[in-house]
């Protein structure tokens, strides 16, 4: 007698449903997903002790007849794909066929269900994979489910559930982004006597949103189409100091699944921002053809691969990246006294910026306002506006659309305080211009190196072993930067130029720095993300700092170039720039409204 023998078929099922059932979790899953690929319109969950005794799914789908019934108890029995070429196009939630076969096999089964136009359904119960036993009964059009004492004759499995309370955590989760996927179907979940989930069918996704979360002020839209692929949802804004981790739900064709391409591309759209790791809140909805995705990958079905796996990517980050840099921030009219030309300045080199890079950025010339004037009370000439017409295509948003703002001054040497018509803006001065050094920095290098100064007598620097070899990994990178760096002997290193944007007096502080976050970065980092980290620590020390007195000049120069950074909302390292109180907060708190 041969050593390989055929599975009995209960036993088969039961291997399957390890792969399928992991959870009560996943049984709701499996079953809501069956009532969406039925056109059901309404949808009710209904759950006792965290789904362990009791998981009943009711839906007004179109049911079926008392043949069909029995054929979806078996396994790799489906009415959604029909021949090899389906598999090339998948439009429906499930495919295989295993899913009620496999949940059967480890439960109490009861499936009622009637389809339209027929006088009477059918009943079908099914124990632990045992032989179906079907009857007539009396039921609305649709079908209900009922999974009763999961795993009862799986204990190795069933001893490894969670307590009723995460179990229901769990399903409550699923429900939630199913809900999310499909905001024109209703959705209702029940927990014992209490309802957790209830959301009516929507005609759009930003009501279905609502209807989860509430209003939502922390989150900016996405928005975004090309090749026939289409992305949308709400991601957190750079600015968002909420827990580092959050939500992340990423739908394919109304599918929620995990992408390492998607995840990715979102993580690279927040870096170009901030070298703050973060692992940010998003809802992100792809729509693309279903034959440029293949969604039969996993037998949970919560992976996917892409024909155009860099399109896709690209799309991604470019969309995130769009939403991100398009943070509302007002645009910037300098309040002019009467009778001031709005002749266009000169170019010069502005302390506090790299030398020459005013003049070759894509925003044209501005003047040396971070110099003292020459007489007390005269203000240098600026433009009377910034027009949508004179920001480069690249820039962020409709100018024209936003209101003025004006700075009114400092509050502590620390903060702009600045006004318009929408509200009352604060910006932290320091971390504004590190902003927008940084961005000019990153500007220059992508031409080529940063113009370096040679230090009259270079600086000697006591640095332990592990802050020198960082250094020396990266003397390529900080050479670009302007940096000339090298080994003195012993514990010192010398520095013999820096970066023309950094003052003398800053120049150990900035290496020291440099070294810390240097000796930070992963061994396998690459060349752009230790430019990245160097540009930051740089911007960061040649900022102007809190308690520096800025003149209204200096204040209105800050608010001109961050209207014209791509990411005005952080800085590099991922610290809010501006805190805005508008009108509606303003007379809401002194009861005007």
């Amino acid at each position: 007698m041969g050593s390989i023998n055929r599975l009995p078929p209960g036993l088969a099922n039961q291997i399957a449903a390890g792969e399928v059932v992991e959870r009560p979790a996943s049984v709701v899953k499996e079953l809501v997903e069956n009532s969406i690929d039925a056109g059901s319109r309404r949808i009710i969950v209904t759950l006792e002790f965290g789904g362990k005794r009791l998981i009943r799914v009711e839906d007004d789908g179109i049911g079926m007849s008392s043949e069909d019934a029995l054929l979806a108890i078996e396994r790799h029995a489906t009415s959604k794909v029909g021949r090899l070429e389906d598999l090339n196009a998948i439009a429906t939630l499930g495919f295989r066929g295993e899913a009620l076969p496999s949940v059967a096999s480890v439960s109490h089964l009861l499936l009622r269900t009637r389809s339209s136009g027929t006088s009477h359904g059918v009943e079908v119960r099914v124990d632990g994979g045992g032989e179906p036993v079907i009857t007539e009964t009396g039921i609305r059009e649709g079908t209900a489910v009922e999974v009763r004492d999961l795993f009862f004759n799986v204990p190795a499995r069933r001893k490894f559930l969670k307590s009723d309370g995460a179990e229901t955590s769990h399903i409550s989760r699923a429900m939630t982004q199913m809900a999310l996927g499909y905001c024109g179907v209703g959705f209702t979940l029940v927990s014992g006597r209490r309802t957790l989930i209830d959301c009516p069918p929507v005609a759009s996704f930003p009501e279905r949103f609502y209807q989860v979360y509430g209003e939502r002020t922390d989150l900016v839209s996405v928005e975004k189409q090309a090749a026939g692929i289409r992305l949308f949802g709400f991601v957190a804004a750079l600015a968002e100091q909420g827990p580092t981790r959050g939500a992340q739900h990423v739908f394919v064709n109304g599918r929620m699944v995990k992408d390492k391409t998607i995840a990715h591309a979102v993580i690279e759209a927040y870096s170009q921002a901030s070298i703050k790791p973060r692992s940010p809140e998003i809802h992100l909805f792809l729509e693309i053809p279903h034959d440029r995705v293949d969604v039969n990958v996993h037998p949970t079905k919560a992976e996917v691969r892409f024909l155009e796996q860099s399109l896709v990517h690209e799309l991604v980050r470019r969309g995130m990246a769009d939403a991100l840099g398009q943070e509302a921030v007002p645009a910037i009219i300098p309040n002019l006294p009467s009778g001031i030309s709005g002749r266009e300045p000169q170019p010069r080199s502005i302390p506090g910026v790299v030398s020459g890079m005013a003049a070759a950025s894509r925003w044209g010339p501005v003047t040396d306002v971070f110099r003292q004037p020459e007489k007390v009370g005269t203000v240098p000439s600026f433009e009377g506006s910034l027009l949508h017409s004179e920001l480069g295509a690249t820039d962020r948003g409709d100018v024209g659309a936003t209101s003025s703002l004006i700075p009114l001054g400092q509050f502590r040497d620390t903060f702009i305080v600045a006004v318009d018509n929408d509200g009352v803006v604060i910006i932290d001065q320091h971390v504004a211009h590190e902003r927008i050094l940084f961005e000019q920095v990153m500007d220059r290098l992508t031409a080529g190196a940063l113009e370096s100064q040679r230090l009259l007598e270079p600086l000697v620097v006591e640095l332990p072993p592990a802050s020198q070899d960082a250094l020396a990994e990266h003397t390529e990178s900080l050479t670009r930067l302007g940096f000339e760096v090298d080994s003195f002997g012993g514990d010192s290193v010398r520095i013999a130029a820096a970066p023309n944007l950094l003052v003398a007096s800053s120049c150990e502080r900035a290496v020291r720095a440099l070294a810390d976050d240097l000796e930070g970065l992963d061994k396998g980092s690459d060349v752009d993300e230790a430019l990245r980290q160097i540009a930051a620590t740089t911007a960061c020390h040649a900022a102007v700092k809190a308690n520096d007195r800025l003149t209204v000049e200096k204040m209105t120069y800050l608010l001109q170039e961050l209207k014209r950074t791509a990411y005005s909302t952080v800085c590099p390292h991922g610290r809010p720039v501006l805190l805005r109180l508008s009108r509606h907060q303003l007379e809401k708190s002194f009861d005007r409204i």
